[in-house]
């Protein structure tokens, strides 16, 4: 059996400035050969997002380069892109795609816990990996309005679909990760811990209700034996009597 490969999946940084160029090239390849177009990007804006930590990039243990991805936000930081995901050929399958996105998504998270996440995407695994995230599919009215992210589609190869349909959609899923409806695990958790003592003190409250109940019915069965007993007694004494 094969062994599986692995990788280290870094956040970037200006140190890795000498790998931008052979990223673009793959991004370019990429697409042609998948038929469709991508916001093209030269490499001083990917050296850019390297210098500014909105990149992660991927080698193998070997040091070889084996992916990246960048964030970019729009609409004053309202909403972020995970952009530019690629893969290096002979890597393609190993699951590294789906390992970056979460990478770069809890990057994005870290970087704009109030933002929405969202993506235009033609490829199946992405969206099945979105999904995995946490994304939804929308319609395009729910993404960024930003004329700057919608003049990057100008190099695909259906832009012109896309400006007869007046931006209202196209051969892209728009998907669309809202943190508003998503509570973080350790929120989720304290929320559970929150209510499972508010559970715990209710059934203590309750069960010593129950007890005081218990204990009051059982004083006012004493009582009434205590009365029932003391009538017997009158009655076996006025018997006695006569």
């Amino acid at each position: 059996m094969e062994q599986e490969q692995k990788f280290k999946i870094l956040i970037a940084n200006a140190s890795y400035q000498d790998f931008a160029q052979i990223i673009c090239d793959e991004m370019e390849a990429s697409a042609k050969a998948r038929g469709t177009g991508i916001a093209k990007r030269s490499p001083d804006y990917i050296k850019d997002k390297m210098r500014e930590g909105k990149a992660v990039i991927a080698f193998t243990e070997e040091g070889i380069w084996a992916g990246f991805c960048y964030i970019e936000t729009w609409s004053h930081g309202e909403y972020v892109a995970n952009s530019g995901l690629i893969v290096a050929p002979p890597f393609r399958k190993s699951g590294l795609a789906k390992n970056i996105k979460k990478k770069i998504f809890n990057l994005s998270q870290k970087l704009y816990p109030n933002a929405k996440l969202f993506g235009l995407t033609t490829g199946l695994a992405v969206m099945k990996i979105n999904s995995d995230l946490g994304y939804e599919p929308v319609t395009y009215s729910e993404l960024t309005q930003d004329e700057a992210f919608w003049a990057g589609c100008k190099s695909c190869v259906n832009y012109e679909i896309l400006m007869s349909k007046e931006r209202k959609n196209c051969m892209c899923t728009a998907m669309l990760y809202d943190p508003k409806e998503h509570k973080p695990k350790e929120e989720a958790a304290q929320d559970f811990r929150q209510r499972s003592k508010l559970y715990e003190r209710f059934m203590k409250i309750k069960q010593w209700g129950m007890l005081k109940n218990l204990l009051r019915k059982e004083k006012v069965d004493m009582i009434l034996s205590d009365l029932g007993l003391a009538r017997l007694n009158i009655f076996k004494k006025e018997k006695l009597a006569k």
